[in-house]
């Protein structure tokens, strides 16, 4: 289901899919995805430290039917291995100029099926997401929040070139953590270009 067919048009609806890397091959997730994303989605190491942690199936899908519009599959072979949210949002701007500033970034969110990591499938895929976003969405910046002991986000955004603008301290709320430091990262589309 893409954003049009909830009423608001999505800026992924406006682009061709999949594309594609010298591995894998990123879509638009459907309603058909269900059960391939919620075989990792619901594991442990996957949820911890992810903003949601399904409660149950019934939960899931309506987890899933809330993200359709900004959410991708990372498939490998055909098999779903992973995800990316794109949620294109409004750059923050004074009244005078904030139309110049709607729909100029994006937020960035991932997850892995833990049976494929440590082969470069999440770097690859980010990294091709970020071209989507520069290329092909006109974007100016994209950025991707982490609690700061997700080591492994942290460093898949080192990896693809973000930048850490923001150290919070105890800004976050872990569900069995409690009160942690936050971290967020950016990526300019100049900066993307010039390292490219």
């Amino acid at each position: 289901m893409s954003g049009t067919e909830r009423g608001t048009p999505a800026p992924l609806d406006a682009l061709s899919w999949p594309v594609r890397t010298a591995r894998l091959s990123i879509r638009r997730v459907s309603a058909a995805d269900e059960e391939a994303v919620w075989a990792y989605r619901r594991l442990e190491q996957v949820s911890r430290w992810g903003s949601w942690r399904p409660a149950d199936r019934e939960d899931w899908r309506a987890i899933l039917a809330a993200r359709l519009r900004d959410l991708l599959v990372v498939e490998l072979d055909g098999r779903v291995v992973g995800d990316v949210m794109v949620k294109v949002e409004d750059g923050w701007a004074q009244r005078e100029v904030g139309e110049r500033a709607r729909g100029v970034q994006a937020e960035l969110g991932w997850a892995l099926d833990p049976a494929f990591g440590g082969r470069g499938y999440a770097s690859e895929a980010v990294r091709e997401v970020l071209r989507v976003c520069f290329e092909e969405l006109g974007l100016r910046r994209v950025t991707a929040n982490a609690f700061a002991g997700n080591v492994a986000s942290i460093r898949l955004m080192e990896r693809v070139g973000m930048r850490r603008e923001v150290h919070a301290v105890a800004d976050a709320l872990h569900r069995e953590l409690g009160w942690v430091d936050g971290v967020g990262y950016a990526l300019l589309a100049q900066k993307w270009a010039a390292d490219r």
